[in-house]
Order: C-alpha cells, then sequence, then structure tokens
C-alpha cells in the first residue's frame, strides 16, 4: 500500500516539473518534513551524503537555512526505501540544498559528476 501511494505522489510531482512546498520540519542532515495543500510527507535530499561525524552539523546548517514554514521548490529524482528523493531548493535561492551542503564541506555528492 505504502508503495501505491508513493508511485501516486511521484507520478502527481512528476507531472508538474517544478512545486513548490513548504518545510514543516528538518529532521536530520537528509530528511525534511514537508507539507503542500492538505498533505504532509518526507523528503529525502538528493544527492548529498552526509558523514555520521558531521550528522550534527549539517542538520544545524539545514534549520539554519530551512526556518519552519520555509517554501522550497521540490524536483523529485526518484525513491529509496519508499522515500521521495528530491533536489530541494528554497523560493529565491540559486542553489538547491544538496549543492548547499557540498560546498559548505558537509556532504559529498552522491550522484557522481552530473549530480
Amino acid at each position: 500500500m505504502i508503495r501505491l501511494v508513493l508511485t501516486g505522489l511521484l507520478v502527481l510531482l512528476w507531472a508538474v516539473p517544478v512545486q513548490a512546498a513548504e518545510v514543516l520540519q528538518v529532521r536530520s542532515s537528509s530528511l525534511l518534513q514537508v507539507g503542500d495543500h492538505n498533505r504532509t510527507y518526507t523528503v529525502a535530499l538528493a544527492c548529498a551524503s552526509v558523514a555520521a561525524s558531521q550528522e550534527a552539523e549539517a542538520t544545524a546548517w539545514l534549520r539554519q537555512e530551512l526556518p519552519r514554514r520555509r517554501k522550497v521548490n521540490l524536483r523529485p529524482v526518484g525513491s529509496s526505501e519508499g522515500q521521495l528523493m528530491a533536489r530541494v531548493t528554497p523560493i529565491g535561492a540559486e542553489r538547491d540544498l544538496s549543492t548547499g551542503l557540498i560546498a559548505a564541506g558537509l556532504a559529498s555528492n552522491s550522484c557522481g559528476a552530473d549530480g
């Protein structure tokens, strides 16, 4: 059932290349709780891998960049272990959060040279 719901969500999000959502909570260095309209769901940041030793610092960085209720654009890239994976860009920002974490030295690029 969860796989069916996730598949439906991915289809809806892929139908609209970029979709605004609202940050409800930064759960970790790679997981966000977001909402749009009447739905809430978890989004994993795509293409950023945070080492366990940098988890707290990366989470703090994300919380600074994403205060509660901050609007973001989501660009889905797939799913992993039942989680939607997306490029997440705060409205008005030039780069997505994964790129920001990598530039800050808090994550490595897990998508290779093209990610």
